[in-house]
Order: structure tokens, then C-alpha cells, then sequence
């Protein structure tokens, strides 16, 4: 496939240029807006590329949303989009733009946070009240949001194993009170290189349960950008994530 890549000069950008040869793929041209030498065109705007392609892959920021959808349903192309980060307005305007292009969108692109995810939602079905839940990720320095994408998403699935509704506690300094029940605690670590880790813990009365994963590099995530992409392809107009990739691949 040939690909239009929002955020090339980026840190994930440069990890899709150097794989996607190896897969078949070529980056045709890249939007970023601090442009660097790259093996291919890099624009500034939408407005100057005029190369042919396939499919956008998005690993910019949030901020940049709505220019990249504008863009998409324009060119009436598939968008997967990997960056972190949305709000409420933003997660509306992605379904809106999914009504008429295929849009894919998730907080990781990893196979094993994917697996995570329900393993997570399985432990939180049978653990139950009685264990307390609390999730830790660590990434490097430079990461904008907190908590992570990927914790949010964690988060999700033990609400829905849980089968209720709960409580997002982010940190708890100044909380003067015990732990209530129903909360899930959101802790975010940032220091130096760390790509990505993940840990949910299930705290019970007289034991603990906890679930993890460690990324060792950002090649996982430009790998599942490329599978998802290729994948995405084919789809017609529609919001898809990792799940609906997953349930049809295995």
C-alpha cells in the first residue's frame, strides 16, 4: 500500500518510514510540522501534497484532529489514527467522520496490550468487588498526555468486566479518606527513554493479582500501524479499532 504518514519526523513516524519498505509498503509523502530530511516529501500542509496514496496512518497529536479528518473525508480515504490524547469533542468528531470514511482509532497498537485488554476484562468479571483496582504506566519524558491512552483503555475493559460503571481516581494526593469502593485508581510515571508499560493490579484481602505488559521498543507499534492499515484498506465506512482487527485475524 502507499501511504500518506501525519507526524513523519516524529518518533513513531520514523519507525512506520523504516518498516513499512521491509513490508511492502512505501511512505509516499509525510505532513509534520517541523519538516526534516526524510526519504520522501514532508509538508507542512495538507494543501501541498500532491502525491497518490492509499491510506493516512496518523501518529501527530490530538491538536491536529480536525485537519487531518477534514483531509480524510475529503479525499474520501481510510484513516487510521494512532495518535493519543482526545476529548469528548474530538471522540465525537471521529464518529462523525466515520460515517463516511473508515476510520480506524486506538490507544495502542500492540498486540499484547490487545490481549492485556481482555485478560483485564476476564480478571475483573471474576475477581470482582472484592478486589480493588489500580493501574500504573510508565513512559518516557517526553509524553504529553497523562494518563495514558493505553490505561484509559485498560481502564475501560475492567469497567466492562466489572459490568458497572466506576470511578476514575487520577493520583491521590490530598485525598483525606479511605479508598472508596468502585474506584480505579490512575497512576501516570514519566521519566527517561521508557517506551511504554502497563501494569493493572487487582488488590484483594489476602492476595494480589496483577497483569502487565512491557513494550521494548516502538517497532511493535509501528508493526500493528501497518497490519491495521493494509487491513483497513478493504473496510468500508465505519469506526473500527483493534478488537474488530483481532475478532477477524484469529
Amino acid at each position: 500500500m502507499k501511504i500518506l504518514l501525519v507526524g513523519a519526523c516524529g518518533r513513531m513516524g520514523r519507525e512506520v518510514s523504516a518498516l513499512a519498505p521491509s513490508r511492502g509498503h512505501e511512505v509516499v509523502c509525510g505532513v509534520d510540522l517541523s519538516p526534516a530530511q526524510m526519504p520522501y516529501p514532508v509538508y507542512t500542509s495538507f494543501g501541498e501534497i500532491r502525491e497518490n496514496f492509499d491510506v493516512i496512518i496518523d501518529f501527530s497529536s490530538a491538536a491536529g484532529l480536525p485537519l487531518v479528518l477534514g483531509y480524510a473525508k475529503e479525499k474520501r480515504l481510510p484513516l487510521l489514527l494512532a495518535a493519543t490524547g482526545y476529548g469528548e469533542e474530538d471522540r465525537a468528531r471521529i464518529e462523525a467522520a466515520a460515517k463516511t470514511i473508515p476510520v480506524f482509532q486506538t490507544g495502542n497498537l500492540s498486540l499484547g496490550i490487545n490481549l492485556l485488554q481482555s485478560l483485564v476484562r476476564r480478571a475483573a468479571a471474576v475477581l470482582g468487588e472484592e478486589f480493588d483496582i489500580e493501574i500504573v504506566e510508565r513512559h518516557h519524558n517526553q509524553k504529553k498526555d497523562a494518563p495514558s491512552g493505553t490505561a484509559l483503555m485498560l481502564a475501560k475493559s475492567a469497567e466492562e468486566g466489572s459490568g458497572g460503571k466506576k470511578k476514575l481516581v487520577f493520583g491521590r494526593e490530598g485525598r483525606l479518606c479511605p479508598r472508596e469502593q468502585g474506584e480505579i485508581g490512575l497512576h501516570a510515571v514519566r521519566g527517561g527513554n521508557i517506551v511504554g508499560e502497563h501494569e493493572v493490579m487487582f488488590a484483594g484481602e489476602d492476595e494480589i493479582v496483577t497483569l502487565s505488559h512491557s513494550a521494548r521498543s516502538r517497532k511493535v507499534f509501528a508493526a500493528g500501524a501497518l497490519k491495521a492499515a493494509s487491513w483497513l484498506i478493504a473496510k468500508p465506512a465505519g469506526k473500527y479499532s483493534m478488537d474488530d482487527l483481532l475478532e477477524e485475524l484469529f
